[in-house]
């Protein structure tokens, strides 16, 4: 995480604990935390978040978001091994603030988290901060596969919210080529 970020977010770590103490799954969850300060104000950034089906243009393994209500939706999600799938169900939302969730019985991959929104220093923007716990596919092994294919939650999330920064502060998302090859002469 960023001096930035650091020093603007809440207590990651208290956070954590919380998500383990709340609707975490069961078993031996693994929980990560990450944060980004974006130059945007926090009923913004809440309103895009609450929206459900901007999440899969950020999210680089999310294949789709169907929004099925209010509080739930399906998400569709590349892993090391396939396609996951699995209903979402918020489990709090406080305006401007934070949302929380769950998935529902029956997911592919168990999971649970939140994302809070808080004031940066003055004129900074917004500190946005993400937990999730999650049962990995095939235990151990499964989370070693995942971190070995770039697909584990903790590397996904600190790339998803650096895209979203740079989607909501300049419009687009950088993306990588290769460099041109230089014309013969």
């Amino acid at each position: 995480m960023s001096d930035e970020a650091r020093d603007d977010a809440p207590d990651i770590l208290a956070k954590d604990a919380e998500v383990r103490r709340g609707d975490t799954p069961g078993g031996q969850s693994s929980v990560t935390g990450v944060a980004v300060t974006i130059n945007k104000p926090r009923q913004e950034l809440y309103a895009y978040w609450r929206d459900f089906s901007n999440l899969a243009g950020v999210m680089e393994n999310v294949e789709s978001i169907e929004v099925l209500d209010r509080n739930r939706s399906h998400w569709k999600v590349k892993g090391p091994n396939g396609l996951y799938e699995w209903d979402a169900i918020v489990t709090e939302d406080v305006e401007g603030e934070r949302i929380a969730w769950k998935s529902a019985e029956g997911a592919d991959v168990e999971n649970s988290g939140w994302v809070a929104f808080s004031d940066a220093n003055p004129g900074r923007g917004t500190v946005v901060t993400a937990a999730i716990a999650y049962e990995p596919p095939g235990g151990l092994v499964g989370k070693v596969v995942a971190k070995l294919t770039q697909k584990e939650p903790r590397i996904q999330a600190r790339r998803d919210l650096r895209r979203l920064k740079q989607l909501l502060e300049t419009g687009e998302i950088a993306t990588s080529s290769p460099p041109n090859p230089a014309p013969k002469a």
